[in-house]
């Protein structure tokens, strides 16, 4: 493989013109970035209130098919509170998958919830709805409107499904039987923007969805996050919560109950909305990129793994699939030892030592996924 690990890295320098460094993914300034700034500037809205922050909850929600948006600091935030909104409490469990950065379950604890692990799909690397079945069948139990574990006792809050990579999970039948179950979902729609499953855009499937405008993400605020909701309801509590839970009044200080100062700023997004304008021909140019990939891998060992059926994808971080950890690991030795940065998909939530004693499936499906994916540089080129 040695040789084709060499092949792979020359082209993927030429990809992106042979510099000396090709990193993972980075943001694209290639709007009206600089000009919205400036008039952050100019009209000294730079803070939680401002012009921007209002545009930008109502093109996000107009582009997710969503009644209703909150904009916050990040999308660790944009979870935390959706979780909240949606009736988490402490000492509840919440149903989500060990594939996934540690965003998704560090929101979880801190809602002083805990997370419950079930397998993810081969294809999407997202929940499996058939081990969310599964597992509800063997361990769930309704009582009333709600959904109790058997095996702890705790009730089963929400489930939180995560769209790997952008890739969309299988989240329309995660959604139904969550519905069965009396389950709200909160979707983790952080990697996703500009993905849809079977027409219908991420983000807009659960009670609410989360997005992340991180600066490696498809469109970056530098820092920021997105609560949204087709109830307007959870988005208009998430908002309240998220401004400190303060009371409107011309004057007065008056919060009624304990609230977060999450509020993304006027800044941010301005930077947001000048990078929502761009998405499109981000996107696009992901997919050109993608689609050289898929030439060239075609022709060597290393599987590029490919869409999933029935959606679309917004190309955010293209991955390769090696055969087992020994080729993984060598093939990231190789690549980032000569200049192509290159990263191995996370390492499962129960591994971490504030998880690790968390009931789990037998995660037959994500051992596999850890053992073998690797992203490859996926910028968008000009």
């Amino acid at each position: 493989m040695k040789d084709t690990f060499a092949k792979s890295i020359d082209y993927i320098k030429d990809c992106f013109g042979r510099p000396d460094f090709i990193p993972l993914h980075i943001p694209n300034f290639w709007g009206n970035e600089k000009k919205y700034l400036a008039d952050t500037i100019e009209t000294t809205f730079v803070s939680s209130v401002g012009a921007y922050v209002n545009k930008f909850e109502e093109q996000i929600a107009t582009y997710t098919n969503t009644a209703k948006c909150a904009a916050v600091v990040n999308g660790t935030a944009a979870l935390q509170v959706g979780l909240r909104v949606v009736g988490v409490q402490a000492g509840d469990e919440v149903i989500t998958q060990a594939l996934t950065f540690v965003a998704t379950t560090n929101a979880i604890a801190y809602n002083f919830a805990k997370p419950v692990f079930v397998d993810v799909d081969l294809d999407t690397m997202g929940m499996s709805p058939i081990a969310l079945e599964n597992f509800l069948n063997e361990f769930g139990e309704k009582r009333g409107d709600a959904c109790y574990n058997k095996k702890s006792g705790k009730r089963i809050a929400a489930c939180v499904p995560m769209h790997t990579f952008g890739f969309m999970c299988r989240i329309h039948e995660i959604v139904s039987i969550c519905d069965d179950w009396g389950i709200p979902v909160v979707e983790d729609a952080a990697e996703a923007l500009g993905s849809s499953y079977k027409g219908k855009p991420a983000g807009s499937f659960g009670q609410v969805g989360a997005f992340s405008f991180n600066g490696n993400k498809i469109i970056t605020a530098g820092g920021g996050g997105a609560l949204v909701s087709v109830d307007p309801v959870f988005a208009e509590k998430a908002k309240y919560l998220t401004n400190t839970a303060k009371v409107p009044h011309k004057w007065e200080y008056v919060h009624d109950e304990l609230g977060y100062n999450l509020r993304m700023p006027n800044v941010n997004a301005a930077l947001a909305c000048a990078q929502l304008e761009e998405l499109e021909n981000l996107r696009q140019s992901k997919k050109r990129l993608y689609e050289e990939y898929k030439t060239f891998f075609a022709t060597t060992d290393i599987k590029l793994r490919e869409m999933p059926d029935n959606s679309d994808w917004n190309y955010w971080l293209i991955c390769v699939e090696l055969e087992n950890l020994e080729e993984r690991n060598a093939f990231l030795e190789a690549t980032n030892s000569n200049g192509v940065m290159t990263r191995p998909i996370w390492q499962l939530m129960y591994r971490l030592p504030m998880y690790q004693d968390c009931q789990r499936d037998a995660q037959t499906n994500a051992e596999y996924l850890e053992e073998t994916i690797v992203n490859i540089p996926s910028s968008a080129r000009k």
